[in-house]
């Protein structure tokens, strides 16, 4: 593997403070199935307080903190005695050389004993990227043996552009498409056919931003089976929450 290349040696340090806060996804038998790392300040305050701050000089070293912050967290708090898989946020502008650059993940991993097989790297339809580069990152990642995710799928405008691209293991559909979905059948009939897509496609499908149960009975119905939102449990500051299943029932 290529040592670190000159851009990611080169930008600023990392001196933003922040923490993790976890949240979990839920399959259809209540299971935890993967536990999503999201930043917050050292306090708790949003993750744009955090986000703001990154910069083109230090968003290099932002970026690897947080992978490692993640791993180094989730292993703390004892993701290894479960089952759970770890999903963690990327920014693919940090990212220069994809296999240079997961040295430091890579590295984390190991230290905390969780195999690769266990992260997944999700990141955001909304973000501008160069396609080509994302598709460079998204293809190391998979033969490293990491798990790839889009985020956010239905809020931009490339979305089945990157499917055709990218191939990820996991869609996460937007939480817009999914609020509300029990009272707004457009809402109903779009989610019906981005399920078959998907389910042609191979592709796992995750919907976040669950509120309601009506929502979930919904979502169910269509076929879905990892769900992800407020019903089940919120972002819960440096700890692993066992998911509220009332909605299930």
């Amino acid at each position: 593997m290529p040592d670190l290349c000159s851009n990611c040696e080169s930008g600023a340090p990392n001196e933003i403070g922040f923490t993790m806060a976890f949240q979990p996804i839920v399959d259809g038998s209540g299971r935890v199935f993967a536990h999503e790392a999201l930043v917050r300040g050292e306090d708790g305050e949003p993750a744009q307080n955090v986000l703001s701050a990154v910069t083109d000089q230090n968003r290099y070293a932002f970026e690897q903190a947080c992978r490692v912050r993640a791993i180094q967290m989730a292993s703390r708090l004892d993701i290894l005695e479960t089952e759970a898989l770890l999903s963690i946020n990327f920014m693919p502008n940090a990212l220069y050389e994809p296999k240079a650059c997961i040295r430091q993940t890579m590295a984390a991993a190991k230290a905390a004993g969780i195999s690769l097989e266990r992260i997944i790297f999700e990141f955001t339809e909304n973000e501008k990227i160069e396609v080509p580069h994302l598709q460079r990152i998204m293809s190391a990642y998979r033969e490293i043996g990491f798990k790839t995710a889009i985020d956010d799928f239905g809020a931009g405008h490339s979305g089945l552009v990157l499917l055709t691209r990218l191939q990820p293991d996991f869609v996460k559909i937007d939480m817009e498409l999914v609020r509300n979905i029990d009272t707004e059948p457009v809402k109903r009939v779009l989610m019906e056919n981005v399920v078959a897509l998907l389910n042609d496609l191979g592709i796992a499908i995750v919907c976040e931003g669950i509120e309601t149960p009506a929502e979930l009975d919904v979502i169910r119905d269509l076929g879905v089976g990892l769900f992800q939102g407020y019903l089940f449990g919120r972002p819960s500051l440096e700890a692993l929450v066992k998911p509220d299943m009332a909605g299930f029932q």
